[in-house]
């Protein structure tokens, strides 16, 4: 008979949910905006409705492993989100507390485990993607900001607080961009999809270059049309990706250094931009290492379908 888990994908738009079985089969799914609750309870509670909803749809119960959620932040070791900076939500969220006592509370006795959203993308890569037999790994999620999970020898990497690998917040052009964190430079100011409108925007603001970019309202430039422009041979969209390219080499470069991985797999919705991104980033990537790593290290894209990879990674907490 077949163990079945809850896996949760909490992200800056969108949670999604999906009722996975131990082979990686998703049975069903379900989702909610993220962006529609201002209010950190109500969201929790939304998010304990569809967890029941999925817990209905198990056809026995009792094979029910537990919930897995994947989160911007999140604490291993706390079950808790802490400070993300792409949540409505700040401060100190006891996720994994609130919604084992709102279950307990409805008669479900689940255990959930939580992890950064990243690193539930990283495990979905290990178990079901292309990392299966790869022990050394970086997982880059390039989505409204920029996540990682670092595999080393064959585990996830979560350090002292539970915190490690947050390649998205290491600091690529001091006194640059002021970031969602508070802090100046991140890579994710530059290289998320937020972070490619801003580069067009200032290159809009700040150049003469021609662009089609120029004849779309400022507030409808986003990730979709930047990419329109580029593939038609823009200039001006041609280097917001170049841009955006160049600070996540420069990032990736840094936790290479540190980590010395054998691949790393780039996931998110920027990779719809295929060789706009890829290629300068492969480039860019090559001079930025230090001369010991090149030549070595292979990118790819993500094996795993965007829109499951991180629910998958999250249900397999539970095993």
């Amino acid at each position: 008979m077949k163990n079945y888990s809850i896996g949760i994908d909490i992200g800056g738009t969108n949670t999604g949910f999906g009722l996975v079985d131990e082979k990686g089969n998703i049975i069903s799914t379900t989702s909610i905006s993220t962006k529609d609750f201002d209010i950190v309870e109500n969201y929790l509670d939304e998010i304990v409705k569809h967890i029941i909803l999925l817990i209905e749809r198990c056809e026995d119960k009792s094979l029910l492993k537990g919930v897995g959620i994947g989160a911007p932040n999140g604490n291993y070791y706390n079950g808790t989100i802490e400070h993300a900076p792409n949540l409505k939500f700040h401060g100190i969220i006891p996720v994994k507390e609130y919604i084992e006592t709102k279950l307990k509370g409805k008669g479900y006795d689940l255990k959930v485990t939580l992890t950064n959203d990243a690193n539930a993308a990283a495990i979905g890569e290990m178990i079901y993607g292309g990392a299966k037999g790869i022990k050394n790994f970086i997982m880059i999620t390039l989505g409204t900001g920029v996540g990682s999970g670092i595999v080393v020898d064959g585990k996830i990497v979560y350090g002292f607080d539970g915190f490690a690998g947050e390649v998205g917040h290491t600091i690529v052009q001091p006194e640059g961009r002021m970031c969602g964190c508070g802090r100046r430079g991140c890579v994710e100011t530059y290289s998320s999809v937020t972070g490619l409108r801003k580069t067009a925007l200032e290159l809009i603001n700040n150049t003469k270059t021609e662009s089609s970019l120029r004849e779309i309202t400022q507030e409808n430039i986003g990730g979709k049309t930047i990419y329109n422009a580029a593939i038609n041979g823009d200039e001006l969209a041609l280097k917001c990706f170049e841009i955006t390219a160049k600070m996540l080499a420069i990032g990736m470069a840094n936790a290479v250094a540190v980590t010395s991985p054998e691949k790393i797999f780039i996931f998110g919705g920027l990779t719809k931009a295929g060789d706009l991104l890829m290629n300068p980033l492969k480039k860019y990537f090559e001079e930025s290492l230090f001369v010991v790593f090149q030549n070595k290290i292979d990118l790819e894209i993500s094996h795993l379908d965007e829109n499951t990879a991180a629910i998958l990674g999250a249900a397999a907490l539970t095993y």
